[in-house]
């Protein structure tokens, strides 16, 4: 069952205002096109490890015993080996448990949910911990204004425990997939081993992330509505019975087009994305987080979380929300930024669509 969920966000929000003015962008383009005011960038020397670490910690506070392991999904680890996760636990003080990483990029909480649940199923781990978090920052092209309006950095976590069936936070199904024909839309095509293994040296530009955006955006739409529509087949939910829609925070275009397919209104979508960006394996959880801290969700609310990500991968999640937090620890949402009061955050149905510079 999920426990509870935590997020955290590097820095002072980076508003569209203060945009390279080289991208040639205003407030209302970016907007238009994404749906995003602002985002957070890692400050010089900040990992992804550091990011999970603030996490993380809002739900351990190093209570060594408490967690059995530790899985964190991650596309930009602090480095190609070894993974980012073992240091992880370490720094949290969880001493010498198990602890690895998932890498299916945006897609990674949901296949992470899915794996810490096997796991204490199993009778493996009475508790397990779950992080997402990317720090796109270091990958993006500072000349590529398609992905330098959409990505920020983030992390968001959570606790997967064993619980009763038919209570709040119970995990009840998953829908997972993959397309390795679609391997090249989403890729960072230097720094692994299929570019070391020729003797040519590496191409300009090739340790920066790439996305062919109208590809995406048409995949990224048409395998999330087929997840959800098989998820909610398979938990006998009929979409009108969903509470809350928590879709990966890609784009609000691709957010709307979701929703409408799948036949959830916007009432019921929840989104962080205008303040945020799209961040990665942080997306989901950092939603979650900041909607809990709101007072958005009542125990027991039917929730379904969906995502896609780079492989090409997606999942999809169907949950019902848990008691306000794990004992005396609510949900909570943390960043040295100031956020202020934040009101319910709707996909704006209404914004115009207009062109597909920024898919993603």
């Amino acid at each position: 069952m999920l426990e509870a969920v935590a997020g955290w966000v590097p820095g002072e929000p980076v508003r569209n205002e203060a945009l390279p003015a080289a991208w040639g962008v205003d407030d209302e383009w970016v907007r238009t096109r994404t749906g995003i005011g602002s985002r957070h960038r890692a400050a010089a020397g900040m990992s992804t490890g550091d990011l999970a670490y603030e996490a993380a910690r809002q739900l351990v506070g190093g209570a060594s015993g408490e967690v059995g392991a530790v899985v964190l999904a991650t596309a930009t680890p602090d480095h190609p080996c070894p993974g980012t996760a073992p240091a992880l636990a370490a720094r949290l003080g969880l001493g010498t448990v198990p602890a690895f990483d998932i890498g299916a990029v945006c897609s990674g909480f949901v296949y992470g949910l899915a794996v810490c649940q096997g796991l204490v199923v199993s009778g493996l781990y009475d508790r397990v911990l779950l992080v997402g978090a990317d720090v796109y920052s270091t990958w993006l092209d500072p000349m590529d204004r398609s992905t330098g309006v959409v990505f920020g950095d983030g992390a968001g976590a959570a606790l997967i425990g064993a619980g009763r069936t038919g209570g709040p936070g119970e995990l009840l199904a998953f829908d997972l997939g993959s397309d390795g024909e679609g391997y090249d839309l989403i890729t960072v095509a230097g720094g692994g081993s299929r570019a070391r293994s020729v003797p040519q040296p590496a191409s300009e530009g090739d340790e920066f992330f790439r996305m062919r955006g109208q590809a995406v955006y048409q995949r990224a739409v048409e395998r999330m509505t087929g997840s959800c529509r098989s998820l909610l087949g398979t938990v006998g939910w009929d979409p009108g019975q969903v509470d809350h829609f928590v879709p990966h925070q890609a784009n609000s275009r691709i957010m709307r087009a979701v929703a409408e397919r799948v036949g959830i209104g916007a009432e019921r979508c929840v989104t962080h994305l205008d303040r945020v960006g799209n961040t990665g394996a942080a997306s989901i959880p950092l939603a979650l987080a900041d909607a809990a801290a709101r007072g958005r969700f009542r125990a027991g609310d039917r929730m379904l979380l969906t995502a896609f990500g780079g492989g090409l991968t997606w999942g999809t999640a169907a949950l019902r929300w848990p008691e306000t937090g794990r004992g005396d620890r609510p949900a909570a949402f943390e960043g040295p930024a100031a956020f202020g009061a934040l009101g319910a955050l709707d996909l704006d149905l209404d914004r115009r669509d207009a062109g597909h510079d920024a898919d993603g």
